[in-house]
């Protein structure tokens, strides 16, 4: 961990039992010595360092070098801001090497398999960043909130997703999981913003409000899914997001970490490079 303003991870790394949201303030910015200024600017100076890992990792990719990934997992309620780290974190890098799944209700088919079977289809190649907008936690989210699994399936699912992050991990893909954890008076003047301008009518949903109307219940699900899940292969990070360009820096770094530990060699010539210049001089 580095760099410039910070003085740890960002984010909390959890394995303890016991783990409570409260804990972690919407509006904090921990790790981090700057203010709103001084993150815009390094937002920036660090798209190149994340642009430069993530091509680099891509360009192993396309000479049949690369054994690595990563994933990137973002989970949040409505409105905490998983749209712009798309935008302006992973959007900062060269998007052929980027594979995105925002996952939905599952379809007829996906329902006839096991909820992970969908996921497992759409996990990142070797040499490539994948994001999951949304993701495999909405099993044990929505499905404890809303109750469309019993307490014994969704025991099965946080065992099985413990199991398949590990074997996941084991075969090369950094896995990054991020819950952007914002409080419920922003997440409300987030939604007004949206119906006060008619350019974000679009991001409108009237079920959002259905689903404030559970906030603690969904409380409860994240932090029984972050406590059940949270390994030393596969932790869970929780960005306080209340400031978008704090949780869009965190998240930058957060993935420049994962492409530095798998630290990507550029692919060497599978030519003559001083014949191919004689050739290219004299053509």
């Amino acid at each position: 961990m580095s760099k410039d303003g910070w003085t740890q991870a960002p984010g909390e790394i959890l394995r303890e039992e016991g783990f409570r949201l409260d804990t972690v303030d919407p509006d904090g910015t921990p790790g981090y010595e700057g203010d709103k200024a001084a993150g815009d600017k390094e937002l920036e100076s660090r798209r190149e360092v994340l642009g430069e890992l993530q091509e680099r990792l891509f360009a192993a990719s396309r000479t049949g070098e690369a054994e690595d990934a990563v994933l990137l997992v973002l989970q949040a309620m409505d409105s905490a801001g998983k749209g712009g780290i798309v935008r302006h974190v992973v959007g900062g890098v060269d998007p052929q090497g980027v594979e995105l799944a925002a996952f939905k209700a599952p379809t007829e088919e996906e329902l006839a398999h096991d909820f992970l079977w969908r996921i497992e289809k759409r996990l990142p190649r070797p040499g490539f960043i994948g994001v999951f907008d949304r993701s495999h936690y909405e099993d044990v989210l929505i499905a404890r909130v809303h109750g469309l699994a019993d307490e014994a399936e969704i025991e099965r699912r946080y065992d099985a997703i413990v199991d398949f992050e590990r074997r996941i991990a084991a075969s090369g893909i950094r896995v990054v999981k991020v819950m952007l954890h914002i409080s419920r008076d922003e997440q409300r003047d987030r939604l007004m913003e949206r119906l006060d301008r008619s350019d974000k009518h679009w991001k409108y949903n009237p079920g959002d409000v259905d689903e404030r109307r559970r906030w603690d219940e969904y409380m409860a699900a994240y932090e029984m899914a972050i406590e059940r899940t949270s390994t030393p292969e596969t932790p869970w990070h929780v960005i306080p997001a209340n400031h978008k360009w704090y949780a869009r820096l965190a998240v930058q770094e957060l993935l420049i970490d994962a492409l530095e530990d798998i630290d990507p060699p550029w692919p060497k010539a599978d030519f003559d490079v001083e014949a191919e210049k004689k050739r290219l001089a004299a053509s």
